[in-house]
């Protein structure tokens, strides 16, 4: 019976994985989350009646235990999404480890088109904002394109709740529009000059690569930087980087392009410090989100040292 459950299973894991991230917004929630499934699904495989597909089972039983999971939590934000004012030279850079903070996801390469646009960081904190059954049913329904009866059953509700949860999540989320997914082949020769300028910190030259209404945000650190000018300044007066003190190494997050940035210690090895996801729309990067959880680095295949 193991050997069955697991040959009929296992090949659903990874996208169980980003369909709990969806849900929940941390990655290692997620990961928690589709290890509960499994031992779940483990436990009642003798019962499974076949009368859906297994795939289609699991989703019913990751759903219901990120619904369960969610109950009284509170929304994972990013710093731009918490409604303050850009932070400017007066305000003192402070860390908050009270809010529960969006985690970035280790997207694959190779991951299908519709996993790395449901992925993308903007999409999954705009999620954050709906009740957690009104987010189920948009994922089950615009993400996995499960029918209306299909989500009914998927959540055991009627298929005219289904419908009216739909609606209110599509007003909700109406002024949320999807930039256009900037594969990062594509912004290759943008990416390349990023590196260069960043390792040896030419402010002029990172600056020239953003668009005029950048984002730059740095969770744990609620304040965030609108605007060139006010990432120059944070970059001068607050980042601990000098000329040729930083190192880079590509990876991906979100389906967007990323880097574990490592800047040197004392003893002179580059260490981590932090992973920055970028945002690309027109040859110009628009926001920068840099995530100081050093526990994330080896989630994605990044060395401890550089």
């Amino acid at each position: 019976m193991t050997v069955d459950f697991a040959t009929a299973a296992d090949p659903f894991r990874r996208e169980l994985l980003a369909h709990c991230y969806r849900m929940l917004g941390s990655l290692h929630d997620a990961e928690d989350l589709v290890q509960e499934t499994y031992l779940r699904a483990w436990k009642a495989y003798g019962q499974f009646e076949g009368r859906s597909s297994v795939r289609t089972w699991l989703y019913r039983i990751a759903t219901n235990a990120c619904l369960t999971a969610l109950d009284g939590r509170t929304r994972r934000p990013l710093p731009f999404g918490l409604g303050t004012q850009g932070a400017t030279e007066n305000d003192p850079l402070t860390q908050d480890h009270e809010i529960p903070w969006l985690e970035p996801f280790p997207t694959d390469p190779a991951a299908i088109v519709t996993e790395r646009a449901s992925t993308r960081l903007a999409f999954v904190a705009a999620l954050q904002h709906l009740p957690p059954r009104q987010r189920a049913v948009l994922i089950l329904r615009d993400v996995l394109k499960l029918s209306a009866a299909e989500t009914a059953d998927e959540l055991d509700m009627t298929v005219a709740a289904v419908n009216s949860a739909l609606q209110r999540a599509h007003a909700q989320l109406k002024d949320l529009t999807e930039d256009e997914v900037v594969e990062p082949a594509d912004a290759k020769p943008l990416l390349d000059r990023w590196v260069k300028a960043f390792e040896a910190k030419d402010i002029p030259a990172i600056i020239g690569m953003f668009a005029e209404d950048v984002i730059w945000e740095m969770p744990p650190f609620p304040q965030f930087y609108l605007g060139p000018d006010m990432v120059a300044w944070h970059l001068t007066n607050q980042c601990p980087a000098v000329p040729h003190g930083a190192r880079m190494i590509a990876t991906e997050a979100n389906g967007q392009p990323a880097f574990g940035l490592y800047l040197r210690a004392d003893d002179g090895v580059f260490r981590p410090f932090n992973l920055q996801t970028l945002e690309v729309r027109n040859d110009r990067i628009t926001r920068v989100s840099s995530f100081f959880d050093l526990s994330l680095f080896p989630r994605f295949g990044l060395p401890s040292t550089a």
